[in-house]
């Protein structure tokens, strides 16, 4: 908050600070004759109508009547990161975007859309990185047709929550009916620290392809051709699962990036550290060739993945969400 000399909140921002990083603090409405006021951190994605817009890290907007504001300010964009290696969110999205890469692509601007089958939202929606080169809402229409004409239900990943992240698009996107339906956090950390755990890797198999089992592990598989042909494209793939099928887990060596994913564990053997001797075994593989950072997807619903992670020393760099066109909540 914006706290002057004497004592007084100011509100510090106006519409041309629209796009910029803010701190406001509003009156709740409704609260009566002793105020209640909430503080909101986020991106001013809007000001329209005496109505601001702000779009948080988590990819909600908060929309706030200017009346209620009683002080409001700028703020540096959130940094890149907390701990662990250093990244931008571009290389990050690149990065990421590589270790789940489409079966189908097609440019369109600075934007790539996406297509396989349906195996996975990250590899079935649209990554936009840059301008589409035409109008958005003609971009959003060309999405549509795009999905709609292989039968498939049309998505863009938009991220928030450090800087460069695309808190304005997602707003655009909320407005114009575009439904957040899933979001995760993309978490960083140092590849070494994983590694060295102390962790029994030495029931833990690691092969270049996932087996029938591997694929039954993991559960997310409809047509098991079609997911065999997705999980091992990426620079350096690995699969790992302990002999017996309790868990299994993948690992996408990318340059000085590890990309773990698909780590999953029978429910009825959970807490007993598999997931952490299937992530070491593939850490150790990825010291192998030369990598040095790691980096995994977490939904924002699973806490005991998100607790995981936390022990691992892994910390969250931005967010992404996958907006569906014309969903309903």
């Amino acid at each position: 908050m914006e706290i002057t000399a004497g004592g007084l909140l100011e509100i510090r921002i106006t519409p041309a600070d629209v796009g910029k990083r803010v701190s406001v603090r509003r009156v709740e409405e409704g609260s009566g004759r002793s105020p209640v006021f909430a503080d909101t951190v986020g991106v001013l994605t809007s000001w329209n109508e005496g109505v601001l817009t702000i779009t948080r890290k988590d990819g909600v907007s908060v929309h706030i009547p200017e009346s209620l504001l009683v002080a409001g300010k700028t703020v540096p964009p959130a940094p890149a990161r907390r701990r662990g290696p250093a990244a931008s969110f571009e290389e990050l999205a690149r990065v990421t975007a590589r270790a789940w890469a489409p079966l189908e692509s097609e440019l369109l601007g600075g934007w790539t859309l996406r297509a396989s089958g349906g195996f996975t939202r990250r590899a079935n929606s649209a990554l936009p990185l840059g301008d589409p080169g035409i109008p958005l809402d003609e971009a959003l229409g060309r999405v549509t047709s795009w999905y709609a004409e292989r039968d498939l239900p049309a998505y863009v990943q938009a991220s928030t929550g450090s800087a460069g992240t695309q808190e304005l698009l997602c707003a655009e996107l909320e407005r114009r009916g575009w439904v957040n339906e899933v979001s995760a956090e993309v978490r960083i950390g140092g590849l070494a620290p994983v590694a060295d755990l102390d962790a029994d890797v030495s029931d833990v198999r690691l092969t270049r392809t996932p087996d029938e089992a591997w694929l039954g592990r993991y559960g997310k598989v409809r047509d098991p051709d079609l997911a065999r042909r997705m999980l091992v494209a990426g620079p350096s793939v690995w699969f790992a699962s302990l002999s017996d099928g309790r868990a299994v887990g993948r690992c996408v060596v990318d340059g000085r990036w590890a990309g773990f994913g698909a780590v999953t564990v029978a429910p009825e053997h959970r807490r007993r550290g598999l997931a952490t001797a299937v992530m070491t075994a593939l850490a150790r593989r990825a010291l192998e060739e030369g990598a040095s950072a790691a980096w995994l997807q977490v939904e924002t619903d699973n806490p005991g993945a998100r607790a995981l992670y936390d022990g691992m020393g892994f910390a969250t760099h931005h967010a992404y969400h996958h907006f569906r066109a014309g969903a309903t909540r």
